[in-house]
Formats: C-alpha cells, sequence, structure tokens
C-alpha cells in the first residue's frame, strides 16, 4: 500500500486551482535533468488530457541524452524562443513549479515569474523551500520530484489519466535521480510507485537503457579520460575527486549531460564513500557530490559552495575559480578529517 503523505487541504487547494483555470503552464530548474523533465512532461500529459491547455517552459534545453523522453520536442526553450516562453507564462493563469525550490534556480525565467498575478503551485524534494509559492507539496525525502507527481496524482484520484507516455516520463525520472537505484529509494513505497508505473506497459528496458547507459562516443571518450586522469583517491578520507577543466572539456567536443553519471563512478571503489566532481563552466564552477551510507554530501555543498541537495546526492555552483574550488576541497578534507594528511596520500590513478 502507498501511503497517502500530502495533506488533504493541500489537495484540495490544487484541485480548485486547476479545475478553475484553462491556461496552465509548467516550469523547471535551469539545465533540466531526468527528474525536471518527466515530472514536467508527466504532469503536462495529464493536464491535457484533462481538457486544460497545459505546455512545459524551461529556462534552457534539455540535453541530447534526455531527447528521447516523451514530449521533449514540445518544451518551450526560455532561452531559444524567449518571446513565446515569456508569452506562455504571462498568458498563464496557474503556474506549476516542478523540482526547484527557488525562483533563483531558473535563471532569468525568475525575472519573468516573480511579478506574475498567477498562483504558483510547487511540487518538489528539495530541502527548504521558499516563501514564492502559494501551495506547496515539499517531501525532501522523497526520491524525486517525479515521485511526488505520481503521488499528488494517486491522491487526487487522477491514475487513471497516467497513460503509456506519462507513465514513462515518471519512469526516467525516478531512474535518474535515484542513479539507477543506486540512492534516495530505500523507501518500499518507491518500489511499488514503480510497479504502477510499470503496468503502464511502458518499455522500461530501454528507457533505463537510454537514461543510464547510452553516450555518445566524446562522452565515452571524456569520462574514460577523467577516470584515468583526473581521478584523485583520498582513502583515508575515503574520498574521491575528479576535476575537468574548459580546455579538457572543449578536447572531447562536450555536450551538456556528457558528465552526468561520473560522479558516481568512484564510489565503486570499495574505499571511497564520497566523491566530488568539479566542472568549468563558461561562468561558473559547477560542483556535483555523490555518497554512500549516512555520510551527508548535502551538509557539504550547503556549508562550501551554498548549493544543497539530498544525503548521497547534492551539488552546488561555485563563482570562483577552478583552483579556488579545488583549493575548498582540501580544506572540507582538512576540517572533517583534521587528524589526517590529504596532501601526502592522494593518489591519482595514471
Amino acid at each position: 500500500m502507498i501511503t497517502p503523505i500530502i495533506d488533504e487541504h493541500v489537495l484540495e487547494r490544487i484541485r480548485m486551482a486547476i479545475d478553475s483555470v484553462q491556461r496552465i503552464a509548467i516550469t523547471c530548474h535551469k539545465s533540466p535533468d531526468g527528474d525536471a523533465l518527466g515530472s514536467t512532461l508527466a504532469l503536462c500529459h495529464v493536464l491535457r488530457r484533462m481538457g486544460k491547455e497545459a505546455t512545459v517552459v524551461t529556462p534552457d534545453m534539455a540535453p541530447k541524452s534526455l531527447e528521447f523522453v516523451p514530449g521533449v520536442r514540445e518544451l518551450v526553450v526560455f532561452t531559444k524562443h524567449e518571446m513565446r516562453a515569456r508569452n506562455v507564462l504571462e498568458q498563464a493563469q496557474l503556474i506549476f513549479c516542478l523540482d526547484y525550490n527557488s525562483l533563483s534556480r531558473i535563471d532569468r525565467l525568475g525575472e519573468v515569474m516573480a511579478p506574475l498575478k498567477a498562483r504558483r503551485i510547487l511540487i518538489d524534494h528539495h530541502l527548504n523551500p521558499d516563501n514564492d509559492f502559494d501551495v506547496m507539496v515539499s517531501f525532501p525525502e522523497t526520491s524525486s520530484t517525479c515521485e511526488l507527481v505520481f503521488r499528488v496524482l494517486m491522491q487526487m484520484g487522477l491514475l487513471r489519466l497516467l497513460d503509456r507516455h506519462a507513465a514513462s516520463c515518471l519512469y526516467v525520472g525516478m531512474t535518474t535521480d535515484t542513479g539507477g537505484f543506486a540512492y534516495s529509494c530505500d523507501n518500499p513505497e518507491f518500489y511499488e510507485i514503480m510497479a504502477s508505473i510499470m503496468r503502464r506497459r511502458i518499455d522500461r528496458i530501454t528507457l533505463y537503457n537510454k537514461a543510464m547507459n547510452t553516450f555518445s562516443a566524446d562522452s565515452l571518450r571524456l569520462q574514460g579520460y577523467a577516470m584515468s586522469q583526473k581521478m584523485e583517491l583520498y582513502p583515508e578520507q575515503g574520498a574521491a575527486l575528479i576535476v575537468l577543466n574548459k580546455e579538457e572539456l572543449e578536447r572531447f567536443n562536450y555536450s551538456r549531460g556528457d558528465t552526468e553519471t561520473l560522479v558516481n563512478k568512484p564510489l565503486a571503489i570499495p574505499e571511497i564513500y564520497w566523491s566530488m566532481f568539479l566542472r568549468e563552466d563558461a561562468d561558473k564552477i559547477k560542483v556535483s557530490c555523490r555518497s554512500q551510507g549516512d555520510f551527508s554530501v548535502s551538509d557539504i555543498c550547503t556549508r562550501y559552495f551554498g548549493g544543497g541537495g539530498h544525503l548521497n546526492a547534492a551539488g552546488g555552483d561555485f563563482s570562483g575559480t577552478l583552483d579556488e574550488a579545488v583549493a575548498i576541497f582540501h580544506q572540507i578534507l582538512s576540517d572533517l578529517f583534521p587528524d589526517t594528511h590529504p596532501e601526502e596520500q592522494t593518489t591519482q590513478e595514471q
């Protein structure tokens, strides 16, 4: 049995908001991942089956690696079609905010949405949501926003509208946001929800392989280079660090999504239980962390990089240089493991 965790008064407010409008916009965070795309597109599909004019507006393009998700080609991308995106949001009578907890996470879309009068409904699983929303469904302990969308639909009696396409979207989000069922999915109800999704006759094997096991040749070469030349191990602290600068990314024709699972790979080493990946983007350093057990990388990303996330999967953006970000990593080792000497035991795989 799947426990109804969402307050009925909250669900009633969502139900009334949907029933009272026709035009609905659905938004997600910048650099949308599988959970962001899966949750928004699944909800969009269900709303359309309810007879609503629903449109997904994203801050920027989805990565090529997720172009297989049903409905991706119908996204209204702000960085590509700004005027159309603005029009959709300004004409919307209701705006769903999925997989982000603050308007700051949707880049320039936040500036467009802030003055609008349309009610905003948050469905999200990240910690500490802002007070920018009229209705909030916030459960950080759940695996993904896709899981929360399923729970909302279930408790509202709308699972009859969850067809194969919408279910496929939810499956992709729940799969990718748990690293292929590696973390954030210890609750047995996660698998009951997954079973319900699979009963919609989704092509699970194909979806899993496309989401988790499909890479371009350039991506594989980049990951191979990162693992063989750039992975540094700190066994005494159970840590691993991978750093890629802009020149290295360009050398392998980097495309967004090419390094999506790279941070997970050092965790296959028995003595490593947390990993950090630093990627130098055009305007920032992207920080990604993963861990195993009860070691919280969310605390690390929140304290040192102004980010956050979940116990075993977190990240953030750093506005300094790559060298400064690496220095912070070494500071983390010193702060958390003061009796060790990381500079003396660093091992780089050759």
